[in-house]
């Protein structure tokens, strides 16, 4: 049975309860984060805490963040999770529980606060070098989707469409523009320049997107950031996904028609060996910390 935190406590899942008026059940008003941990080390845990806290406050809920690297630490201890190849932490906050009016409670009320952590599992070396496949879905979103809220109607829908067609990723198109997944950003290779959607209100501000593009350019890659219109997919070299389980996930397949040569692309491959070589490095400079 698992352990999660709830409220400043820690209980059986099984036990864990919230009021039926917490706004998140009724009108999804709150926000969400996502930290991985390698072998109970996390990645960028302070870029995932300051995104939290940037939410928190567009969304005018108040809470301090700063107490959450030590529940998801304690999180993954109370689970056997230290030594998992691969974990995550998830933590949610809402505005707390009220009657339901759709304006914020004219008395301030505690927000929920719940984390939870688990496993996850990459896919093998064999899948990951035949690569994935996508397809591409309306993008059904809200005008503020750097926001990282706990309403994903749109991507659930998006993500289903996907299972559907049996694979691995849906790529959210607007106004002709390819945007990013349902719960991932979205990069494109065109004559050895790794391109990728700016930072605006239409895409989430990934934290595997920033450290993807930071290695992009450690390495002398050319990096553009600018809108991919769909008609630019039939001649790009690489497609791919980034995010905090997709980590690098090369398309090779967009909607049934081959991407380049129709396999994991050379740039794919370096920038998710860089990927995996700084989180080997945060490992071991955990490692030097606790000697």
């Amino acid at each position: 049975m698992s352990t999660v935190y709830l409220n400043g406590a820690w209980v059986p899942k099984s036990e864990a309860k919230i009021s039926v008026d917490d706004r998140g059940f009724l009108f999804a008003d709150g926000v969400y984060e996502v930290t991985p941990f390698y072998e109970g080390v996390p990645f960028h845990m302070d870029r995932h805490l300051d995104r939290l806290r940037s939410g928190l406050d567009w969304m005018r809920i108040d809470y301090d963040v700063d107490e959450l690297a030590g529940v998801s630490r304690q999180l993954l201890a109370m689970n056997a999770l230290e030594s998992a190849e691969t974990s995550i932490v998830y933590i949610q906050i809402t505005r707390g529980a009220a009657p339901r009016s759709h304006p914020f409670p004219k008395e301030p009320v505690p927000p929920t606060v719940y984390a939870f952590a688990k496993a996850w599992s990459r896919p093998s070396q064999e899948e990951w070098d035949r690569g994935f496949e996508a397809v591409t879905v309306p993008d059904r979103r809200w005008a503020r989707v750097d926001v990282k809220t706990i309403a994903l109607l749109p991507n659930v829908l998006a993500y289903q469409a996907a299972v559907d067609a049996g694979v691995a990723d849906a790529l959210q198109v607007r106004d002709g523009v390819a945007l990013e997944g349902a719960h991932n950003n979205f990069f494109g290779v065109f004559d050895g320049e790794v391109v990728t959607h700016p930072i605006t209100n239409v895409i989430l501000p990934g934290i595997t997107r920033g450290v993807v593009l930071e290695l992009a350019r450690e390495n002398g890659l050319a990096v553009r950031e600018r809108p991919i219109h769909v008609e630019e997919l039939a001649d790009a070299d690489e497609l791919f996904f980034t995010g905090t389980t997709s980590e690098v996930r090369p398309t090779v397949r967009v909607d049934g028609r081959p991407v380049g040569d129709g396999r994991p692309g050379t740039i794919t491959r370096a920038l998710s060996r860089g990927l995996l070589r700084r989180i080997e490095r945060a490992k071991e400079a955990a490692r030097e910390v606790t000697r």
